[in-house]
């Protein structure tokens, strides 16, 4: 990594827990500064504006919390374990660093204006990658979908729709982890019946 992609590393890292603390709109390119350790000059050498920086620093954070997720779907275990630990990476990496901010809905409303296309992309290759998941197990029936008469695809896309209503709730002040535990929790519990019936 060149000294300047560390700079610029080092100011995301930076970035982040002053856009929690204060929200986008009350945060300043001074703050960020101040909080990365250098000039005003030299973060606008780096990052053009607030709003290049933020996009950046979402570019940075899809991209990070894909490879884990990757990452928990190719590990051991069966197929809703991986699931699992692919959906809780997404979460950890994207949804909790925002959701305990008292702005998070603007975070989340800033993101979807800034990096609409690094979300909307990140969220279709989680549904891709869920979706493969889910193939493979069915093709060596660890799971059958035949009853619930669905695909992969369908499925990977519902489980991928709760997980953002479950994330909606949460910034609404529900728990995210337990919500999430237990709406995988009804999940494999249709499919372990559903296969168990097949």
């Amino acid at each position: 990594m060149s000294p300047s992609d560390q700079k610029s590393e080092a100011i995301l890292d930076a970035a982040l827990p002053v856009f929690v603390r204060h929200g986008f709109r009350k945060t300043s390119m001074a703050d960020i500064a101040r909080a990365a350790g250098i000039s005003r000059a030299s973060l606008y050498l780096s990052f053009s504006s607030k709003e290049e920086l933020f996009r950046a620093g979402s570019a940075r954070a899809h991209a990070k919390t894909m490879r884990s997720v990757e990452a928990a779907l190719d590990s051991d275990g069966d197929v809703l374990s991986r699931i699992e630990l692919a959906i809780a990476a997404f979460q950890r990496d994207l949804i909790v660093p925002f959701a305990s901010s008292a702005d998070a809905a603007e975070l989340f409303d800033t993101n979807m204006a800034l990096a609409k296309d690094i979300a909307v992309a990140a969220r279709a290759r989680l549904v891709a990658l869920l979706a493969r998941a889910l193939a493979e197990a069915q093709a060596t029936s660890a799971i059958t979908l035949d009853a619930l008469n669905s695909t992969p695809a369908d499925l990977a896309a519902i489980i991928v729709a709760a997980m953002e209503g479950i994330k909606d709730a949460q910034v609404a002040g529900q728990n995210l982890v337990e919500d999430t535990r237990l709406f995988l929790r009804l999940l494999r519990q249709a499919l372990t019946r559903n296969s168990q019936a097949g």
